[in-house]
C-alpha cells in the first residue's frame, strides 16, 4: 500500500497549500543556490526541478515511479532516475550540488544516504537541505515519537521525529551559517563535506 506521499494527485495539492504559508520562499532559497551539475535527491513530482536556475545541469532521482511521471511534466528536459538515496547510481564526485527538499525524512537509512551524498559530491560541492526535524520542545518531541509509527505507514515512509541536522553533522558535513534558518520544526541549510568524524566529535564536545 502506498502512502499519500507516493500519490501525486494528493501530495501535490498539499505541498502547494503549505508553500503559500512561507515554505515556497524556503524552497526558492533551496533551489536558487544550486550550481553546476545538480542532483535533486528525492525529486518527487519535480517541484524543485521546475525552479532550477539557468546554467545548472540537473538530474532528478526518486524511488516512486508515479512521482517521476508527474516530474516529467514539470521538467521535460531533465534526466530522471528511479532509485534510492542509499545506493546512488552515479560515479564518485559527479555533482557540484545535491538538493534534498522534504525528502530525507523518508529515506529508510539516512546515514547510508548521507554517505552516498558525500561520495557523489565533489570535494568543493554543497549539500542543500530543506527538511522538517525532531522538535526541540520535549513535549512536542514526545508527541512526534508517539505518532511516528502510524504516520510513517500513512505517508509511505516519513519520520516526523528525525534529528536530520545532527545526522548531517555526524556524517562528516559542516553546516554553513550563511542562509541557515530554523522555524519551528522546519530547517534549511547548506553544508559542505568536512573531515569524516571531526564534525561529530566537535558536536559532542559542544
Amino acid at each position: 500500500m502506498r502512502g499519500f506521499e507516493q500519490i501525486p494527485w494528493v501530495y501535490d495539492p498539499m505541498c502547494a497549500l503549505i508553500e503559500r504559508t512561507g515554505l515556497g520562499r524556503w524552497r526558492a532559497w533551496l533551489v536558487g543556490g544550486a550550481r553546476g551539475r545538480t542532483l535533486d535527491l528525492g525529486c518527487g513530482t519535480g517541484r524543485n526541478l521546475a525552479l532550477l536556475p539557468p546554467g545548472t545541469a540537473a538530474v532528478g532521482l526518486d524511488p516512486s515511479w508515479h512521482a517521476l511521471l508527474r516530474a516529467r511534466r514539470r521538467a521535460p528536459r531533465v534526466p530522471l532516475v528511479m532509485g534510492s538515496a542509499e545506493t546512488l547510481p552515479f560515479r564518485d564526485g559527479s555533482f557540484d550540488t545535491v538538493l534534498s527538499g522534504l525528502a530525507f525524512c523518508s529515506v529508510p537509512d539516512p546515514r547510508a544516504g548521507l554517505g552516498e551524498i558525500r561520495r557523489v559530491l565533489r570535494a568543493d560541492g554543497r549539500l542543500r537541505m530543506l527538511e522538517h526535524v525532531r522538535s526541540t520542545r520535549a513535549w512536542k518531541a514526545r508527541i512526534q515519537d508517539l505518532i511516528q509509527p502510524c504516520w510513517t505507514v500513512l505517508t509511505g515512509g516519513c519520520h516526523p521525529n528525525r534529528e536530520t541536522e545532527r545526522s548531517v553533522i555526524e556524517s562528516g558535513f559542516e553546516i554553513e551559517t550563511e542562509g541557515r534558518r530554523a522555524r519551528g520544526e522546519m530547517r534549511r541549510f547548506s553544508a559542505r563535506a568536512g573531515v569524516p568524524g571531526a564534525a561529530a566529535l566537535a558536536s559532542r564536545r559542544s
